[in-house]
């Protein structure tokens, strides 16, 4: 039996198996439908799932082959469930998803439901997310290449779409092995986040300082482009040194950690990155949040007009990154086997 929302949330489940998102889309098994008259075919017969490629919030993330095309996809399978924060997400991220095309935002191919679940299909990006790419630290010209795809990626959601993405963090970035850089990620976009209890402050945040302020005293008008500005140049730094700059476990609690995000100094790049850089990012982690630079006066920088006049090798650097990651890999499961082999042995002057 399908689940009928109808009437709580404005989204409804009619006999067919279609799903009716308040008349802004109807998905169905063999595709989804916008009430702007865009419309995408796909359906699960028609795909070949491959690899799991992670877990999210909302749901799980599968490679798939795109069998009549034979083009390789991410799949995101989110179940509905009676939540109308994750009905929202979902609608969010279609919406924004069908309608954003750009170089620098993740491609969509479509969407269907089948039994409680929604599927939709994006473009496949091999080399995964910045998080899982940046343990050795990302040289000055590959920070600025990166750094300038997502300057511009986020101002294109800003002026075409006027969609704040709100959630801007390395995970939300992904690469592939051709060096391309594409933001992702859009259910929490343009709209409040959850109240600050319930977010995953005491892991890693990048909210801006005046966010938290402003959760933290239920103030919902704090978020605007340049609490955007403030992840992005906390993401820079976090690519650069590859670590969170704000570890939890240099802080006593989640409080000491919020503490020191509102009130401390903001981070900034290691002596090791030039002047340009340096000052870039610092625009970007002001704490007054209209001393902030904007996305045009980024792009006008020195440091992204340098990145424009030079070349980069990024596929060389993804590679690589790739390898770095697989040596760190096999090197903690060796450090993890002797552990367990230390922990198994008989204690000394046993037999």
């Amino acid at each position: 039996m399908q689940p009928d929302w109808t009437g709580m949330f404005g989204t409804g489940s009619d006999p067919s198996g279609a799903l009716n998102f308040s008349g802004k889309a109807v998905l169905h098994a063999q595709g989804v439908n916008f009430s702007n008259g865009s419309s995408f075919s796909i359906s699960m017969s028609q795909l070949q799932l491959e690899d799991e490629l992670g877990k999210g919030a909302y749901g799980t993330v599968k490679k798939v082959l795109h069998k009549p095309t034979n083009v390789a996809m991410a799949m995101k399978e989110i179940r509905l469930e009676l939540d109308e924060s994750k009905l929202n997400a979902i609608i969010m991220e279609l919406d924004i998803l069908h309608r954003a095309i750009s170089p620098e935002i993740i491609e969509f191919y479509g969407a269907f439901f089948i039994e409680s679940c929604v599927y939709y299909c994006m473009e496949y990006m091999d080399a995964g997310s910045l998080d899982k790419l940046q343990g050795a630290g990302v040289p000055e010209d590959v920070l600025g290449r990166i750094s300038g795809s997502m300057v511009r990626g986020l101002k294109f959601l800003k002026d075409e779409l006027q969609i704040i993405h709100r959630d801007v963090k390395p995970t939300n970035v992904l690469v592939n092995s051709k060096g391309e850089i594409k933001l992702c990620d859009f259910g929490v976009s343009g709209q409040l986040e959850k109240s600050l209890a319930k977010t995953n402050i005491g892991c890693q945040s990048y909210m801006a300082p005046e966010r938290i302020k402003g959760e933290s005293q239920n103030n919902v008008g704090t978020y605007t482009v340049s609490s955007d500005v403030w992840s992005l140049g906390l993401s820079m730094i976090e690519m650069a040194i590859g670590r969170y700059p704000y570890p939890p476990e240099t802080y006593a609690n989640v409080f000491a950690q919020l503490t020191a995000i509102v009130h401390g100094d903001p981070p900034e790049l290691p002596d090791t990155y030039s002047e340009d850089c340096r000052d870039f990012v610092n625009r970007c982690l002001h704490k007054v949040p209209e001393m902030r630079a904007t996305y045009a006066e980024l792009l006008d920088h020195q440091f992204m007009r340098q990145d424009r006049d030079r070349q980069v090798d990024m596929p060389k650097w993804v590679v690589g990154a790739l390898d770095y990651r697989k040596r760190k890999h096999a090197e903690d499961r060796q450090k993890k086997l002797l552990l367990q082999d230390g922990s198994t042995s008989a204690p000394p002057g046993t037999s």
